[in-house]
């Protein structure tokens, strides 16, 4: 499986607010089997979008990398089979 190089990121903690480095990513819901579709969110000129899905609200975080988030843990990773 090729990597990917849009980050994406999951809510396994069930936060309410999750602040990341990026305005467009991926959300994952939670781990499998609990994920949702992984769907593509893109913040444009707004700073926090919502994910449709999970609604768990992320929000732009300049100071942040794009491997990073705040609560810490929130980035998905792919797992090899």
């Amino acid at each position: 499986m090729a990597g990917h190089n849009i980050p994406h990121f999951q809510n396994d903690g069930g936060h309410r607010v999750i602040e990341v480095g990026v305005k467009e990513f991926m959300c994952t819901g939670a781990s499998a089997p609990f994920d949702h579709p992984h769907i593509f969110i893109d913040m444009g000129d707004d700073n926090e979008k919502v994910c449709s899905y999970c609604s768990t609200l992320y929000r732009f975080n300049s100071a942040l990398k794009p491997s990073q988030t705040n609560p810490a843990g929130c980035v998905f990773h792919v797992k090899a089979a």
